[in-house]
């Protein structure tokens, strides 16, 4: 079951669900899945990715759902939180590929970036990508996210080096599109 907390065109985001720590382990298993995020040499046990999704779930980490048919297509969150100084690291996987190249992933980076910027009052937002990930990048330039810097060569996989991009958004260079919205009509 899912809650509806940050709704979007085509997905929302919901707080995690424990339960769903089998279909997490099939995502992060899956080397076409996994080749994408920082983690792809790591072998996740069902044990693992339930104790993984239950610290996950404790901390400011959604679960992206499919608007029209509540499945539970991918997650996102923010593993780094500097509250002093209002900057976070986004985490954002889409795990089930039958929704890749949908626009789902920019949904949830939108509905994600509007949560830190304007309930955790964030500065700063920022991700890491390797440069072979050439469609998550054109997602994160979509929604407004800047190169900020690269550790070059960083990621050696199949015999070629690639580097690690940071790109970042800044609180004014974002458009709230959920929660300024919810603000401005209850006249809070």
């Amino acid at each position: 079951m899912y809650c509806k907390k940050l709704i979007g065109e085509k997905c929302y985001l919901s707080p995690m669900n424990v339960d769903d720590y089998e279909k997490y382990t099939e995502w992060v298993n899956d080397m076409e899945v996994a080749a994408g995020m920082l983690f792809a040499s790591q072998i996740v046990t069902k044990e693992r990715e339930k104790e993984t999704i239950e610290t996950l779930s404790k901390e400011y980490n959604f679960a992206i759902v499919d608007i029209k048919t509540d499945q539970l297509i991918g997650n996102i969150g923010f593993p780094k939180i500097d509250y002093i100084n209002g900057v976070a690291e986004v985490g954002l996987f889409i795990g089930n590929k039958e929704f890749w190249g949908k626009g789902y992933g920019q949904g949830a980076l939108k509905l994600a970036l509007d949560f830190g910027f304007n309930i955790l009052n964030m500065h700063n937002i920022y991700l890491r990508v390797y440069s072979y990930n050439k469609p998550a990048i054109s997602c994160y330039k979509k929604v407004g996210f800047k190169e900020a810097g690269r550790i070059r060569e960083a990621k050696r996989i199949a015999g070629e080096r690639y580097d690690e991009i940071i790109m970042d958004i800044l609180e004014d260079e974002y458009e709230s599109i959920y929660i300024k919205k919810i603000i401005s009509e209850k006249n809070f």
